[in-house]
């Protein structure tokens, strides 16, 4: 047969159609099972969480806002698009749990963190609840402040001598010193709408912190204060504010030896979970009524983050990871004289620390500083989420946003000197500054044209409008005009209309001091305290060797072998030995002062927050040193009553042992009254040693009590070291081996007559006297501990500082310099000077944490 080629094409095409199509038909078979496989599954495993939803609803409504499903990664068909849910406790996950919930849920911060505030609303949407919100309203806002000029106000010694002597004189009406009043915000009036981003923007010293401490309700009681703040129609003292706001300072105040996560979860723990529990209640009802099941994911996390009492929030971890601390959670944060987070990080905590709470209304003050551009766009990006998603208010002071996070917010107030340029909407702030003639450059950033249009200085290059010549405009004129701008017009008109109080939502402010119960508190101090001393192990092991080495010198000093019991020289060895361990165990307890001091400005932040009460951080201070004092006082008891020769009977070795520990109990309390009395280091290190030079003075071993003068006779009585003295003494000296003897004239004990010597009482009972008033000394200071705590506020408060070339109302006056026509320019003050620096090499050892890891 021929071979036709045209045939053999044809016949070869029409063999490959018929086997493409029976390849075609059997992959859609396989598809068709695979499918069908996956569809059957699927419904499976709906039916089967459609089961568990179900179970959960017939739930006590207690158990049932504490259960929820967790995906359970790793399990169910591979084939299938459905994981499969186990129910879990949001009360009992433990830290494993939270942290792959939060890895799987939220993978990129911004993009994460709406998906899911996008559902939790739609959520609470479909029931028709709606959110409490917060509207902050402040007119003719007016700070002023009383200060020194020129030489008068430099920190130097003399005037800090001068500075005291004229507060007193001040509290009977003489007045010396010359002061200027200093005006920060000059009536100001503006609305802080929530569910709006509010970008407060200004040069430095134009009132920004001042503005932002005022609407937080948060300015010191010193200033001079006129006009009104109120939230929803609310007076300052209608309710409370630092409750109801969250005021972020620039200032990084963090305990040191603490982590990250341990400094957010304490936190978490004091400002407590708001309405977000009587939100869900209410949500789950609503849900209920209506038959709907919610997405798993979303409710384990509205379950999880209104959960009440727990140690660790799932709150945490999604603020770690929002802020993008979770890399740095296990690092301790550090202060001056430990390696911990780096500055940007610390900035990020002091901003968790806050925004971990239930408030909505923050008040943030230059969260930028330390921080690149991409983390800081990231952390306003979530911020901006949550304020839309959850109708938040917020505002947020930048110094130099770069023009992608200022894009981010929806309205600008432009302060300078304590008057506000501008309050509104973002789009129309270039608009007003052109119809003055100024106009933002194509590739200058807004943020940094705003802060320059009202500068003396750089306010020309600025100008567009040929057709008049550039004068330079002060801010008032600009204030004035914006009052007349369409945009100043609306604030007026809505200024003008007083809220309704009927129309606000009764969860929107707070009226309680503390949010979370009192004995909630106090344990979470408890745990605090419990953590930090086992974080401070090595003072204590410290401490201990130290004791138990003088112990052992004391010893060898005061040798069994060389001490004897034959007349009262050898009984006043015994009493030197007992005075020297008094005075020893008395300053046992000096290291407090200095632990004591260093706390003080954290404590301070979170007392002025109302994190908790200052009995709640006395209290577990006070009883968690009882068992390091006991310790203590046998390692010193160990060494030396038997290795000295006290007398050998079992209860006068416990008697000692008794007085001992209550010196070191007295002695820790009144080196803590002496810290939160004085403050800093330095003023304890000397008015805190003058006092207790007059303890020991008039202590009645020194010198007896008999010889001290009359009118001095009643610091003997207030003297702790006298019943010290009387105590230890009468357990050593009442002993039978000195009383079976006779003294040198043979008129009296032995024993009576040494204490006669030292004209101590030689009755037994002064024993328990003395150990009673040791026991009330002990309270009456840590009690005088927590009062100084409550009432003190710390020392060296910033002061505004006006140079003599002020006048008394503000005003600047002109400063000539010489050879300013000789000069274009800039003028410097100084000689400008050229830096170079060659093969510099930084070394960072790796972390403990991630050298335990292996790394």
């Amino acid at each position: 047969m021929d071979y036709d080629p045209a045939h053999a094409m044809s016949r070869g095409g029409s063999m490959r159609r018929s086997i493409n199509r029976s390849v075609s038909r059997a992959s859609r078979n396989l598809e068709d099972i695979f499918s069908s496989s996956s569809r059957r599954t699927k419904s499976v495993n709906e039916d089967e969480e459609a089961l568990k939803w179900a179970a959960i609803e017939k739930l006590p409504p207690y158990s049932r806002l504490r259960t929820s499903l967790m995906p359970a990664l790793g399990e169910g068909d591979i084939y299938s698009n459905q994981i499969l849910n186990k129910e879990v406790d949001v009360t009992k996950l433990d830290g494993d749990d939270r942290q792959k919930f939060i890895d799987m849920v939220f993978k990129v911060a911004e993009q994460d963190n709406e998906r899911i505030l996008t559902k939790l609303r739609n959520r609470i949407n479909r029931v028709g609840i709606k959110l409490p919100t917060v509207e902050v309203k402040y007119e003719h806002l007016t700070v002023k402040a009383d200060c020194y000029t020129g030489d008068r106000s430099l920190p130097s010694l003399l005037n800090s001598v001068r500075n005291m002597g004229e507060s007193v004189l001040g509290m009977v009406g003489i007045q010396f010193a010359k002061k200027a009043q200093l005006t920060i915000l000059k009536d100001v009036s503006g609305i802080i709408k929530p569910s709006r981003m509010t970008l407060l923007l200004g040069p430095p010293s134009s009132g920004k912190t001042t503005l932002l401490l005022a609407l937080a309700g948060k300015l010191d009681k010193s200033l001079d204060i006129s006009g009104d703040v109120t939230y929803n129609g609310y007076r300052l003292n209608e309710f409370v504010p630092i409750k109801t706001s969250a005021y972020i300072s620039q200032n990084d105040l963090h305990v040191g030896i603490m982590t990250v996560k341990e400094t957010l979860d304490f936190s978490a723990r004091c400002q407590g979970i708001g309405t977000r529990y009587d939100l869900l209640n209410e949500l789950a009802r609503r849900e209920k009524d209506a038959g709907i099941f919610p997405e798993a994911d979303v409710d384990l996390f509205m379950k999880a983050s209104a959960a009440q009492g727990v140690k660790s929030s799932i709150i945490t971890d999604y603020t770690l990871k929002i802020l993008g601390l979770d890399i740095c959670k296990d690092t301790i944060v550090g202060d001056d004289m430990m390696r911990g987070i780096s500055g940007g990080q610390k900035k990020r905590v002091t901003t968790g620390e806050m925004i971990v709470g239930p408030t909505k209304t923050l008040f943030m003050d230059e969260i930028s500083t330390g921080l690149d551009s991409s983390t800081t766009f990231q952390i306003v990006k979530c911020l901006q989420q949550i304020v839309h998603l959850n109708e938040a208010t917020v505002v947020i002071s930048l110094l130099q946003p770069a023009p992608e996070t200022f894009d981010l917010f929806d309205d600008i107030i432009l302060l300078s000197e304590g008057q506000i340029v501008y309050q509104g909407p973002r789009d129309h702030i270039l608009e007003f500054f052109e119809s003055f003639g100024f106009k933002c450059p194509e590739r200058k950033g807004t943020a940094d044209f705003l802060q320059e249009v009202t500068s003396k200085k750089d306010q020309e290059q600025y100008w567009v409008d040929e057709r008049r010549p550039y004068r330079y405009i002060p801010v008032h004129e600009f204030a004035t005009k914006f009052k007349n701008f369409h945009v100043g017009t609306k604030l007026s008109n809505e200024l003008s209309v007083p809220f309704e109080k009927s129309k606000g939502h009764k969860a929107a402010l707070v009226f309680d001091k503390y949010s979370v119960k009192k004995s909630e508190l106090l344990k979470s101090c408890w745990d605090k305290e419990w953590m930090l001393m086992k974080r401070n192990s090595f003072f204590y092991v410290f401490k201990t060797v130290q004791i138990i080495i003088i112990a052992a010198i004391t010893s060898t000093v005061f040798l069994r072998t060389e001490m004897n019991t034959r007349n009262e020289s050898d009984a006043n060895m015994y009493v030197s030995a007992l005075l020297f361990g008094m005075i020893v165990n008395m300053f046992n307890g000096l290291a407090e002062m200095a632990m004591t001091i260093q706390r003080l400005p954290v404590f301070y932040k979170q007392r002025d927050l109302l994190f908790h009460p200052p009995w709640t951080y006395t209290l577990p201070t006070f009883l968690l040193g009882i068992p390091i004092s006991i310790f203590e006082t046998t390692a010193w008891m160990g060494v030396t009553y038997y290795s000295i020769g006290f007398a050998p009977e079992a209860d006068r070795f416990f008697k000692q042992f008794l007085v001992v520990f209550l010196i070191q109990q007295m002695a820790a309390g009144i080196f803590r009254l002496i810290a939160s009395i004085c403050r800093t280091m330095t003023i304890a290190n000397t008015g805190g040693m003058l006092v207790l030079l007059v303890v020991f003075l008039t202590g009645g071993f020194l010198l007896p009590r008999r010889e001290i003068p009359v009118w001095w006779r009643w610091a003997f009585w207030a003297s702790p070291l006298s019943y010290a003295f009387s105590a230890i003494s009468n357990t050593e000296l009442l002993a039978p081996r000195w009383m079976n003897k006779m003294s040198s004239d043979n008129t009296t004990r032995l024993g009576t007559a040494v204490l006669n010597i030292w004209d101590v009482f030689d009755d037994k009972n002064w024993y328990w006297v003395g150990v009673g008033a040791l026991l009330a000394f002990a309270v009456l200071f840590n009690c005088l501990f927590t009062l100084a705590l409550t009432y003190l506020d710390p020392l060296g408060k910033p002061q505004a500082i006006l140079p003599k070339e002020e006048d008394h109302d503000g005003s600047k006056k002109e400063i000539p310099m010489e050879n300013m026509n000789t000069k274009k320019g800039m003028v410097l003050p100084f000689s400008p000077l050229a830096l170079s620096f060659d093969d510099v090499k930084y070394f960072v050892d790796m972390p403990a944490e991630m050298r335990d890891q292996g790394v």
